[in-house]
């Protein structure tokens, strides 16, 4: 199994870091896992975005779905590709992004991307993965997603504060993706919907982690600390998710 980041910046693109999104990769299949903006042209110099197996979205944030606009553009009206392709979404995704491309009744909408809203708790085929989705603790629906092929486990947060379903999903995973948006400590005026980079260390380490990658760093943040803040709390290896690296996994040193 394969994990390019296509972007990690938090709230939005950066000037040299596209916002959230990642390519799974396993048996020449492609996952693409959330499409913040910036993070299409990223995906497009990898491979062929209408060749995708599938593609799953954390949450609607802007900054973790936007980019589908443009896979269904690029799909309905341009060089296009292997259409439709399937979208693994929380309750209400396709109904917030079609209204955004005024995707009424019959719109060509539906005919290029399929979704497939999940509960928390739900399974479901996602290419070449066996997915389970969990509860993420955010605003808006979202999740935390497991994708798993023949042992090898990968475990993504999405966005998500202190709760939820993270730690049990992410249980002996090879790897976890999880947000680091705070550094420092957290007090009774941290922001509840996002973790600290320690947080993130201390789940990682409960469920007994192979590799810890901390992710979803604003730029006003130096990413350093917060992998020096994650290996407080997780003995195993840590690692930021810079753009445009690509870990390969069960054997990523």
């Amino acid at each position: 199994m394969r994990l390019t980041v296509l972007g990690s910046n938090a709230g939005g693109p950066g000037r040299t870091n596209p916002a959230s999104g990642y390519l799974a990769e396993a048996d020449g299949s492609h996952v693409w896992m959330d499409a913040g903006p910036g993070t299409l042209m990223k995906l497009s110099a990898l491979t062929d975005p209408g060749s995708l197996d599938a593609v799953v979205i954390s949450h609607t944030h802007v900054d973790h779905c936007t980019d589908l606009l443009g896979l269904f553009a690029y799909l309905a009206y341009g060089p296009g590709g292997a259409a439709p392709i399937d979208v693994h979404a929380p309750i209400g995704t396709r109904d917030h992004l079609a209204a955004f491309a005024r995707a009424g009744a019959g719109h060509v909408f539906d005919d290029v991307l399929v979704f497939h809203e999940h509960e928390p708790g739900a399974t479901a085929v996602v290419g070449p993965f066996s997915a389970t989705f969990g509860a993420a603790v955010h605003p808006v629906p979202a999740l935390v997603t497991r994708l798993e092929l023949d042992g090898t486990a990968l475990v993504y947060s999405g966005d998500t504060g202190p709760g939820g379903d993270l730690e049990d999903l992410a249980e002996r995973a090879d790897m976890l993706v999880c947000e680091a948006s705070i550094q420092g400590d957290r007090s009774p005026d941290t922001y509840l919907h996002h973790l600290t980079a320690r947080e993130a260390g201390a789940i990682a380490a409960a469920a007994e982690v192979s590799r810890l990658v901390v992710t979803h760093v604003p730029t006003s943040l130096d990413p350093t600390v917060s992998v020096a803040e994650a290996r407080e709390r997780f003995g195993g290896p840590v690692r930021y998710a810079s753009p445009d690296t690509t870990f390969t996994f069960p054997d990523t040193e």
